[in-house]
């Protein structure tokens, strides 16, 4: 009678565990998940502590066999990169739920919180939550070996330009910064006409000769050298190098084209002023506004020089202005510049004011100049030309004077330039004065020419504080609204940035 009075009051559907006799629901085992647990451990054989390689040079961790990748603090890629670690022994179980655990970012430990199930004793099913930790180690990788040694190179990038100034280098240099192709390169080495930039592996070295072709007119050339060999295996070491020539004209250049380059731009005259140097030469006629584009193709097969040297530019005071409404044009006339303002101009040289000798001269600049005003310009008149092309010409085609573009107290624009830009990382061998002064004319030039100005990242500079567009004189300045902030986003020693962290988690299930 006392054994059905307790059976009666026991719960319906409920046995006791075998082990420990608590009420439990019926399960294969007939035991509690307690005693279950105390018996068996599914996260056996499991590693609780796994080593993970970390490149502190390029940031990168080591994925066996021999891969190096990159991957931001608990991200999806770090995660699976983990997990990899103990694939062999996830292999038994069933993996539920995998996630990171938050670590100080300068701990160097990683921390992976893992839910897993088995089926264990009769097919009952067991699940489990650990947390495995991972230990960075610090290791340099094999490219960052190669970058130490200095002097390692498989392939060589060779940049030249046979001219005086530098304006297409710094173009080119801050081209290279915005899009990122400056990352492969083992070094960089800056010499008195050009740069040389090293690889360690000529594919590389083949995708920064592209993008130079794609950006500034130019050609090149390819060599290899033979290093080393091996018979038996037929393998080849070779040193790569690529000679790159780009096109000895810059901006604010004056030129003289073949008769027959000029008939095919729309018969425009001989005398032109590059106006700026892109994927192309933009050259502009300054007797009728004529514009024209020539590629690297082009010019190659008709080439032409500058007639003078950024040194020779003179200082010019403008005596009258006047502007040109009607601008006569030939047949087969190219286009004509909205930019620009054909004016009829006389000007006296600054350093002949005590003089009456006066210039007079056709300008693309009519938009800009008032009497009174400096100008820069070419005195063709009294200049030793020593050119083919003008050797040829009439006389009367030729122009006394050439003016480039307006002068502005360089003092003052300096003083008030409120931004800057980014320089590559490089090995100069010596830097002069007139390096200088040419980087200030490149810098002139991006505040008076916004196409230019489109392609190149230009940040600002918080210690100058920010005025207007113009000043008094009226000299062009970068608006607030083209400039990037220059942050600087620090990282961590594990390679990700220092962000707010997130618990992200990735769930792999396994059938």
């Amino acid at each position: 009678m006392e054994y059905m009075t307790e059976s009666t009051n026991r719960s319906p559907g409920h046995i006791l565990c075998c082990e420990c006799g608590v009420p439990i629901s019926p399960n294969p085992a007939n035991i509690c998940v307690a005693c279950l647990r105390s018996k068996v451990d599914i996260s056996q054989g499991i590693p609780k502590q796994v080593s993970i390689s970390f490149c502190k040079q390029c940031q990168r961790y080591f994925q066996p066999p021999g891969t190096w990748i990159q991957c931001a603090l608990e991200s999806r890629e770090l995660l699976a990169l983990c997990l990899n670690k103990i694939k062999a022994p996830l292999s038994k179980v069933r993996l539920v739920d995998a996630g990171f655990v938050w670590t100080e970012p300068h701990s160097k430990r990683l921390k992976v919180k893992l839910t897993i199930q088995k089926e264990v004793m009769n097919g009952a099913i067991l699940q489990q939550v650990f947390v495995v930790d991972y230990v960075v180690q610090c290791q340099m990788c094999g490219d960052c070996h190669r970058v130490e040694a200095k002097d390692f190179w498989k392939a060589v990038i060779q940049v030249r330009q046979k001219t005086l100034h530098k304006k297409t280098f710094y173009y080119l240099e801050q081209l290279i910064l915005k899009y990122g192709m400056h990352q492969n390169t083992l070094r960089i080495k800056e010499i008195h006409d050009g740069l040389d930039f090293y690889y360690s592996s000529k594919q590389h070295a083949q995708k920064m000769v592209e993008f130079l072709q794609c950006t500034v007119p130019c050609r090149y050339k390819a060599s290899q050298r033979l290093i080393s060999q091996d018979i038996h295996s037929n393998t080849y070491n070779y040193k790569s190098t690529f000679s790159v020539e780009i096109v000895p004209v810059c901006k604010d250049n004056v030129v003289c084209l073949s008769p027959k380059l000029a008939q095919s731009l729309g018969n425009m005259n001989q005398i032109c002023v590059c106006i700026r140097v892109t994927s192309a030469i933009h050259l502009i006629d300054p007797n009728t506004l004529q514009v024209a584009d020539v590629d690297g193709s082009t010019f190659w097969n008709h080439p032409f020089n500058s007639l003078c040297h950024p040194k020779q530019l003179e200082e010019f005071i403008v005596m009258d202005c006047s502007i040109v409404r009607d601008i006569k044009r030939g047949a087969g006339a190219g286009m004509i510049s909205k930019k620009h303002t054909l004016g009829e101009v006389w000007v006296q040289k600054t350093s002949e004011l005590n003089t009456d000798k006066q210039y007079f001269c056709r300008t693309h600049l009519g938009h800009l100049l008032n009497p009174g005003d400096l100008v820069l310009g070419f005195d063709l008149a009294n200049c030793n030309l020593n050119d083919e092309h003008v050797n040829k010409m009439n006389s009367d085609r030729v122009p006394d004077v050439v003016l480039i573009k307006k002068s502005y107290d360089r003092t003052k624009r300096q003083r008030r330039r409120n931004w800057k830009l980014k320089e590559l990382a490089r090995e100069r061998e010596n830097m002069d004065t007139d390096d200088e002064r040419q980087y200030q004319d490149f810098l002139e030039d991006l505040e008076e020419d916004e196409t230019i100005r489109k392609n190149v990242n230009i940040y600002r500079d918080s210690a100058i504080p920010v005025e207007s567009d113009t000043d008094d004189e009226g000299a062009p300045r970068i608006s607030l609204a083209e400039m990037l902030e220059d942050l600087h986003i620090s990282q961590d020693a594990t390679g990700g940035e220092d962000f707010k962290r997130r618990n992200l988690v990735l769930k792999l299930n396994k059938a």
